[in-house]
């Protein structure tokens, strides 16, 4: 890792202000430790909760739960949602204590945690029960339509889990993202001029750009954009923004400031200019211009009417039943837990592995694009910068990384980006 270190310093010798290599191999030192043990100890608890009988015994309390309620055996879709309750909130309690380190102690050794004990608790509670408003009522249409749904329920619970998908893609970002940070438009000035501008030049039907307060929570930065046909939005985080980001701002000292976070300008981010953040986004508008979202649509719904179809097949099998310790009842939803879990799980993991090839070569046609827009060398400076501000280390053993990322490595991609930049 140090010849690593000090080959990067050579090849990146020309922003080498905007590196913290010392930093990033720390950042990413306590990720994969953090990552080995997580690999280990999850596995083995899910391996004792199987052993243990740990899925029967959590059915059993939630029929004795709705029954004291007054619904007897034959109320399954009651007992179910009992059922996925109990099943969410120990997920919830087991999964803290990990939440808990990376936000305290990995996060806040290398300056990305904002977040205050008693903000980061009222968030999770927060997030639980937005989880559970969603989760819940879609679970039990979902069970009533496969009950109902005769021979062919496959193809109905299919096209209304569609259905779901497509509605809280639309939504999300306008009712229930809010519920948790601030949203609001972005100024009027320069840099939303050059937005419409761009957006207008590539035909993106843009009708608003937002500015989301991410800071209050992490230093991590992000840009996105949603909505369908031609109600498209902009999101930027306030982080990538460097003359908007509260991060590079000296505290005020005033009474009214927000004591559920911290401002830490020890470790003041620097954000990007207008010129890279306007290469960013055309970057993430390449991924619509080029039918990246589209085509990830489609392919997550030939692969959700495929797993449906195989679980029409397997769910009258009792042997996969009494496999898991249910010898008298097969549930609806516990079929769907142990098909998709369980049975599924080689093929998820070949799945998993392809659809990060593609997205790897999505990334890399992103970039040619925003490469076509005349936007080579901001963007080029632009990764480097994301790169230093969220201590991604920029090189990486190349077996590992196309296993497990998403995006390419920041060598790889400036070495895309170089010979344009150069011209």
């Amino acid at each position: 890792m140090v010849e690593a270190a000090l080959i990067l310093k050579v090849k990146l010798r020309p922003y080498s202000e905007c590196l913290s290599l010392g930093r990033q191999c720390g950042m990413q030192a306590s990720l994969s430790q953090c990552s080995q043990v997580a690999e280990f100890c999850i596995p083995l608890l899910e391996m004792m909760i199987l052993l243990c009988g740990g899925i029967p015994f959590l059915w059993n309390l939630s029929g004795q739960i709705s029954g004291r309620a007054g619904f007897g055996p034959e109320y399954e879709i009651v007992q179910s949602l009992v059922f996925l309750l109990l099943a969410t909130l120990f997920s919830a309690v087991t999964g803290l204590p990990w939440s808990l380190y990376n936000t305290f102690v990995i996060e806040e050794k290398h300056g990305f945690n904002q977040q205050t004990l008693g903000f980061f608790f009222k968030d999770a509670i927060k997030k639980f029960i937005v989880t559970q408003c969603i989760l819940l009522p879609v679970t039990s249409l979902l069970l009533y339509i496969i009950k109902i749904g005769g021979d062919y329920f496959f193809i109905y619970a299919w096209l209304f889990t569609l259905v779901v998908s497509l509605v809280l893609v639309t939504i999300y970002a306008d009712y229930i993202a809010p519920l948790f940070d601030k949203f609001i438009p972005l100024p009027e000035g320069e840099l939303k001029q050059q937005i419409e501008t761009m957006a207008k030049s590539i035909d993106f039907p843009l009708t608003k750009v937002y500015v989301v307060e991410g800071s209050k929570r992490s230093s991590h930065s992000n840009a996105y954009f949603y909505g369908f046909f031609k109600n498209k939005r902009i999101v930027l985080f306030d982080t990538l923004l460097e003359d908007y980001s509260a991060l590079n701002k000296e505290p005020s000292g005033e009474d009214g400031e927000n004591e559920e976070t911290k401002s830490k300008t020890k470790n003041k981010k620097q954000g990007c200019k207008n010129e890279e953040v306007l290469a960013v986004l055309g970057h993430e508008l390449g991924h619509w211009k080029l039918g990246h979202t589209v085509k990830n649509i489609i392919i997550s719904q030939m692969n959700s009417f495929l797993c449906f179809f195989l679980f029409a097949v397997l769910i009258g099998r009792k042997e996969l039943f009494a496999a898991f310790g249910f010898y008298d009842t097969q549930p609806t939803l516990i079929g769907l837990m142990i098909i998709f879990q369980f049975i599924f799980s080689p093929y998820n993991e070949v799945l998993s592995f392809c659809l990060t090839v593609l997205s790897r070569r999505f990334e890399f046609q992103a970039d040619a694009f925003a490469k076509e827009l005349g936007k080579a060398k901001d963007l080029y400076s632009a990764l480097i910068k994301l790169n230093k501000d969220n201590l991604g280390f920029p090189v990486s053993d190349w077996i590992f990384s196309m296993w497990h990322y998403s995006h390419p490595p920041l060598l790889e991609r400036l070495q895309a980006l170089k010979d344009a930049k150069q011209e």
